[in-house]
């Protein structure tokens, strides 16, 4: 009797977990409350354009602050090595000056603008 409960509580739950795995779901994300700040940069519109189809500007605002310029190309250069974003080598490094021009430049980094031939 035991094995006949046990077969039986068995079909039922794979039943159900058929039903819910494959019930057609609808996901409604909440409205987008961050913007990218402006820029007349290049990469301004490429990361408008580029970064905004996988993720939330939130996680740009949530990246240090003193990153530098090598660390900003690194980061979106991970976007493509490692998650595949449709990006090549250039838009990368146009991408990483803009952050790094209007998300991570600190006094301790200044220089390193210089090297961009534009500032804040």
């Amino acid at each position: 009797m035991k094995m006949i409960i046990t077969q039986l509580s068995v079909a039922f739950l794979m039943f159900n977990a058929g039903q819910i795995l494959g019930a057609q779901r609808n996901i409604e994300l909440p409205e987008e409350t961050s913007i990218l700040k402006q820029s007349s940069h290049p990469g301004h519109q490429l990361a408008l354009q580029r970064c905004s189809i996988c993720h939330s500007v939130d996680y740009i605002n949530l990246q240090p602050p003193e990153m530098s310029l090598k660390q900003w190309i690194a980061e979106v250069g991970k976007m493509k090595s490692a998650y595949g974003a449709s990006i090549n080598d250039d838009e990368i490094k146009l991408i990483g000056e803009y952050l790094f021009l209007t998300y991570g430049l600190k006094l301790e980094n200044k220089s390193e603008a210089s090297e961009i031939g534009s500032t804040k």
